[in-house]
């Protein structure tokens, strides 16, 4: 590997290990969707 591929991946792994780009609540709900509300209302 040359020298530019090397410190291209170690930046990598420093920026991954510094901000991680998966945030689990972007993919996660967060409570009760809009099925659930209707569901309740009624009752």
């Amino acid at each position: 590997m040359s020298i530019l591929n090397i410190i291209t991946s170690a930046a990598r792994i420093l920026r991954e290990f510094i901000a991680p780009t998966y945030r689990p609540e972007r993919h996660y709900m967060r409570g009760p969707g809009p099925a659930c509300a209707r569901r309740t209302s009624f009752q």
